[in-house]
């Protein structure tokens, strides 16, 4: 191979694996949670492993892509590929789960070095339509790895043991700091001077930091805990100040000069809004097809393998086709489909599946017919859609702003990703559940929805309690799917406006550049039309 396949090679473990970590966890939960304990409840340890990494990963990305710019993309990246090993092994002989959430807390930090990482190397290593198609490669396999972990971690756990899902990290991080090493080039801010904004850093991760706690820990505390609400007040009061603050730096973390650019600024609105639609299908969808239709999981793991197809074969042609051509009409067309997907969706009648039948007979591994009329083709489409958008977005993305930004563009972009959809999630979830328990009501006014425990064993989109009369399991049924259809019409909105914004401002000739790489410092800072 040559140095630039060893070069993708790498950047595509380094960025694989911190997606692939998360998705596999997933599964081990369960088995973690029989580990030894000193003081935490086991629910609580198990909520603290999953989202102490996720929130560690998103309060340090801006911070780590900032670090890559300054001090050497390929060091930073080896340096959060060996953090990234020595904390999977930390994980996997954790002693009890207090050490074990410690573990992943620093192992996010190390995580947050890599994906931002792995697209500044890539930005810098490829040009041209070579680099729409290293990108389409690198969109492949990052989108790929959430897809096969949960596979992959239910045989490592059944098998082996749940510690096998963390070591699985240790061969992958070895081989992409040897290809780092031996072939990577390295490249950095040349313009960068002055001491580093460390302040900066501080600021920005305490906004995300804050926004990312509070959403997460207010919507599993059902927003009766203060400490959600002082998270998002200290992250709101930190982002409100950012621009203030780098705004009298000589030398900031973000320099605000990038928000010039009008593509970095339109694909990072249009990430905002399309990822936020992303999470709210992710989330809700599988809650009403196994928790209300009672599909089985098999049946609906079914769904994901025309995404992964089209990811796999389609990614890098659009990647390459965008870097040709220009990212618009794939960053406005994919989201579309993916609209037209979810609204698919929002018709799905309540009986789709003979539900009222007992859960064995119902779940079979075998979809009745009702799932290949109402849920398959959305899933084709929105498989479609994403193979669309992903590469030529992050392209687009990572053309935007000058090479020597790489790693801080692609930072914010992910830290938007990471904590838009969390705080748009975390708000929807509220409406649907007002809507459900006000449906509720309306169908079944024999229930109490005020009373605490009425509300804990009646949740919107879950399963009816044992022993529920036929009554009460047909109103929950009816109104959970009203709540996913509004879930559904409101992600869709998201995804047209999402499309609408990259339609009307993304700019092709931007995209391309001068000479279809990088663009230069006056195309970044231009707004030219496309």
């Amino acid at each position: 191979m040559t140095h630039k396949n060893w070069t993708l090679l790498a950047a595509v473990l380094g960025s694989s694996a911190v997606f692939l970590d998360s998705a596999v966890l997933s599964v081990a939960l369960p088995a973690i949670g029989k580990e030894p304990r000193l003081f935490l409840d086991v629910l609580e340890a198990q909520n603290y492993i999953q989202f102490g990494y996720l929130l560690s990963l998103a309060a340090l990305l801006v911070l780590a892509g900032a670090l890559s710019d300054y001090f050497g993309r390929r060091r930073i990246f080896v340096i959060g590929l060996i953090g990234f090993g020595v904390t999977s092994l930390l994980c996997a002989i954790a002693p009890n789960l207090e050490v074990l959430v410690l573990a992943r807390i620093v192992q996010g930090a190390a995580g947050a070095v890599l994906v931002p990482g792995s697209l500044a190397i890539l930005t810098n290593t490829f040009e041209g339509e070579e680099q729409g198609w290293a990108v389409g490669v690198w969109a492949a396999a990052t989108g790929v790895a959430p897809i096969f972990g949960p596979l992959v971690g239910g045989l490592l756990v059944d098998n082996l043991s749940w510690r096998w899902v963390f070591l699985l990290n240790l061969p992958l991080s070895a081989i992409a700091v040897y290809a780092a090493l031996r072939y990577g080039r390295e490249s950095r801010d040349e313009h960068a001077s002055g001491n580093f904004d460390w302040l900066g850093a501080l600021l920005v991760a305490l906004a995300v930091g804050g926004l990312s706690f509070g959403a997460i820990y207010g919507q599993q505390r059902q927003w009766h805990d203060a400490l959600a609400w002082a998270a998002l007040g200290l992250g709101a009061a930190c982002t409100i100040a950012l621009p203030f603050y780098f705004n009298r730096k000589s030398n900031p973390l973000v320099p605000l000069g990038m928000f010039r650019s009008r593509n970095f600024s339109v694909t990072n609105v249009s990430t905002l809004l399309i990822y936020g639609a992303l999470y709210v299908a992710f989330f809700f969808l599988p809650l009403f097809t196994q928790g209300t239709l009672l599909y089985s999981a098999t049946a609906i793991g079914l769904g994901s393998i025309p995404g992964t197809l089209f990811l796999i074969f389609l990614s890098t042609r659009w990647g390459a086709l965008s870097a040709r051509v220009g990212p618009r009409w794939f960053m406005t067309v994919g989201p579309l489909l993916m609209a037209v997907a979810l609204l698919w969706l929002a018709r799905i009648p309540a009986d789709s599946t003979p539900w009222h039948l007992e859960l064995g007979d119902s779940a079979s591994w075998l979809p009745p017919l009702a799932y290949w009329t109402d849920i398959f083709p959305a899933y084709l489409l929105f498989g479609l859609g994403i193979s669309i958008m992903v590469a030529p977005l992050t392209t687009a993305l990572m053309r935007s702003v000058p090479g020597r930004q790489a790693g801080l563009a692609s930072a914010i972009n992910n830290a938007i990703s990471r904590v838009g959809p969390q705080l748009a999630g975390a708000v929807i979830f509220i409406v649907i559940s007002i809507s459900f328990y006000q449906t509720l009501l309306s169908r079944a006014a024999y229930l109490d929805i005020n009373d605490p425990a009425v509300r804990a064993a009646y949740q919107p989109l879950n399963p009816p309690p044992a022993g529920a009369n036929a009554e009460t399991v047909v109103a929950l049924h009816g109104a959970s799917t009203e709540a996913f259809h509004l879930a559904m019409i409101t992600a869709a909105g998201l995804l047209v406006a999402g499309a609408a914004v990259n339609g009307l401002f993304i700019s092709n000739r931007q995209a391309l550049g001068s000479a279809g790489g990088p663009p230069t410092e006056a195309a970044a800072a231009g707004s030219g039309a496309g």
